[in-house]
């Protein structure tokens, strides 16, 4: 069983390096015509979709394959390998966690046994820690972000060269070189207190062929996302301020319309340094303004890109949509632009989740309620810019 795994893991590596070849060509194909400004040749079409079709065939067979092995690890379980002890607490986990929600005498194992209160019980870190992944996974800007999992205030130094740097000048023999030099300074993530209730039905509770565990880590992650993205777009005031306090701002000259110069002049805010791993946030109605921009010859600047993350591109780099991001309205930031690891976040790793189940007997419903630490602030400042719209 382990050789097959080696072997799934080998063919699946080959599969992506032929993909990524792939995307190469269709990306060097675009490039070739963009820096000779023209449209593209009858054959760089026809060799574009026969490249575009070949990335899906491979995506279909890395799906394929990924689920073969599944199937495979399914089938095997146990037959060939010791018993994974982490795996079968982790099972014994959930299937506590299920039985309290349901209200069904747990299994007696000390080390799986949930804690209780006067209303409640603490869940096993197991269900916590995919509540979190599931964050992650959600939500982009999170993801992206520079994360610190640590309890307590936490104080992160950087070099700063915004009122004088490290300069060099020629120099005559025998006088003193003037001294030069930035500061270092620092940003505090301290941990502010936020919870998110999700009420549970008892008759989906009593529905013992629904995935209850399943669906109380999707409803509780959908919240936390929802609410930490809001959190690093928007910030709030002397609480979390997130990516609020960008610097590099251009302000557009409409206050409800933007251009393409105002996009341009956004991207260059961003050292090339930081332009490889740069993005475009914005809100849904936004993306839908400016898929109309033009340049000068006519072409559009926000294209369909089957390359991309989230399936356009603005000006060479992937374009995500967030709900929670304002749209183009008088003195707003509207968009922000670049490497989002210049974002600091900090969540504590002692998530607390909780069960209530008698608070809301009277509902017919069970509580489940997480608490999380968090703070965020601009970690690099020159690695995001953003596009505030003109005040009215």
């Amino acid at each position: 069983m382990v050789k097959r795994i080696a072997e799934f893991r080998a063919n699946l590596k080959s599969l992506e390096e032929q993909r990524n070849d792939k995307v190469a060509e269709v990306q060097a194909i675009v490039e070739g015509a963009k820096s000779e400004t023209r449209a593209l040749t009858e054959d760089e079409v026809t060799k574009f979709d026969n490249l575009e079709k070949e990335i899906a065939a491979i995506d279909k067979t890395i799906a394929a394959e990924k689920r073969a092995s599944a199937l495979e690890i399914i089938e095997n379980r146990g037959k060939d390998e010791p018993e994974d002890k982490n795996k079968t607490k982790e099972e014994a986990e959930v299937r506590a966690f299920e039985s309290y929600l349901r209200g069904v005498a747990p299994e007696e194992r000390a080390d799986v046994n949930l804690t209780t209160g006067d209303n409640g019980a603490v869940i096993p870190a197991s269900i916590a820690n995919k509540i979190i992944k599931k964050v992650v996974d959600i939500s982009p800007i999170y993801s992206l972000a520079t994360r610190y999992n640590v309890g307590g205030t936490l104080s992160i130094p950087y070099y700063d060269e915004s009122t004088q740097s490290i300069t060099m000048a020629y120099a005559t023999e025998f006088n003193e070189l003037e001294s030069k030099s930035g500061k270092f300074k620092s940003i505090e993530l301290k941990g502010f207190l936020a919870g998110a209730l999700s009420k549970v039905s008892k008759s989906l509770i009593n529905n013992s062929q629904f995935n209850i565990v399943e669906f109380v880590i999707n409803a509780m992650a959908d919240s936390i996302a929802v609410w930490i993205e809001k959190e690093l777009l928007n910030g709030t005031t002397d609480k979390v301020t997130g990516l609020s306090m960008v610097t590099q701002v251009v302000t557009s000259a409409a206050s409800s319309a933007v251009t393409a110069d105002e996009l341009i002049d956004v991207q260059e805010e961003v050292p090339d340094t930081y332009q490889n791993a740069a993005i475009w946030i914005m809100n849904k109605t936004t993306r839908k303004a400016i898929r109309k921009l033009k340049d000068s010859e006519g072409n559009y600047l926000l294209n369909k890109d089957v390359t991309a993350k989230w399936g356009y591109t603005l000006l060479g780099k992937d374009v995500y949509t967030s709900a929670n991001m304002p749209t183009m309205e008088a003195g707003k930031t509207a968009i922000y632009y670049g490497d989002m690891s210049g974002l600091a976040v900090k969540l504590s790793e002692d998530v607390s989740i909780e069960v209530l189940r008698e608070k809301f007997a009277t509902q017919h419903a069970v509580g489940v309620v997480a608490w999380v630490e968090l703070d965020s602030k601009i970690e690099n400042g020159q690695k995001i810019s953003a596009l505030k719209m003109k005040a009215v």
